[in-house]
């Protein structure tokens, strides 16, 4: 049988997303490209375990990359900082076609406005793409929340300047979560993982069949 991506090699792997056997050189050069692989891959599995063994580190030209989060910052915020992952890994429960790069351009997008709101001027440009723009619009919408909260009660609401270093340590983590490909979920995944006990993030039952 005949490789049905690349039509040449001989289909030796079988791949849940296309519910049939390819070649094993497409499966590593189209995995995350152009085939949408689903979490509970066995090839995808093993191939970010490799990936672990060979960390990412942040490229020059990184968005934020000259900003400096502040020592006490992670830890005097840790609340928001989970609930900014619960808002992300809850979007993207609901929008199984969020990659990685949509979520990375979210975050870039918060870390921006409230990088303008710390100078006094506020200036926001959303995403363009639907799904970026709709988790952006979560992120927004859920940090507008807890403001109103904090005014109704009279307490000191969040800073914006705290909201933008948690932004950006949440942009570098998916950063260097991600392994770079336009398909990848990596850090998807990874924030769905810290919270297992959350039923608005429980996984279907894999519908992988083996042949």
């Amino acid at each position: 049988m005949t490789c049905p991506v690349c039509n040449k090699r001989k289909a030796v792997r079988f791949c849940p997303a296309k519910a049939e056997k390819i070649c094993a050189v497409c499966c590593g050069t189209e995995r995350e490209v152009s085939i949408g692989c689903p979490a509970d891959c066995t090839f995808l599995i093993a191939a970010h375990r490799y990936e672990d063994q060979h960390p990412r580190s942040l490229p020059s030209g990184t968005p934020f990359l000259e900003e400096r989060i502040p020592g006490g910052i992670l830890h005097e915020h840790q609340q928001l900082l989970a609930a900014l992952a619960f808002t992300i890994a809850k979007f993207c429960a609901a929008q199984p076609g969020v990659t990685d790069p949509d979520v990375l351009a979210a975050l870039q997008a918060l870390a921006e406005t409230y990088r303008t709101l710390v100078s006094g001027i506020l200036y926001e440009r959303p995403p363009a793409i639907p799904l970026q723009q709709g988790l952006y619009a979560a992120l927004t919408d859920f940090l507008n929340g807890v403001k109103q909260q904090a005014a109704a009660s009279g307490v000191s609401g969040l800073k914006d300047r705290d909201i933008f270093h948690v932004s950006v340590f949440l942009f570098r983590m998916g950063l260097l979560r991600t392994n770079g490909r336009p398909r990848s979920r990596r850090f998807v995944e990874f924030l769905r993982g810290q919270f297992p006990q959350a039923p608005e993030l429980k996984r279907e039952e894999s519908r992988i069949i083996m042949p």
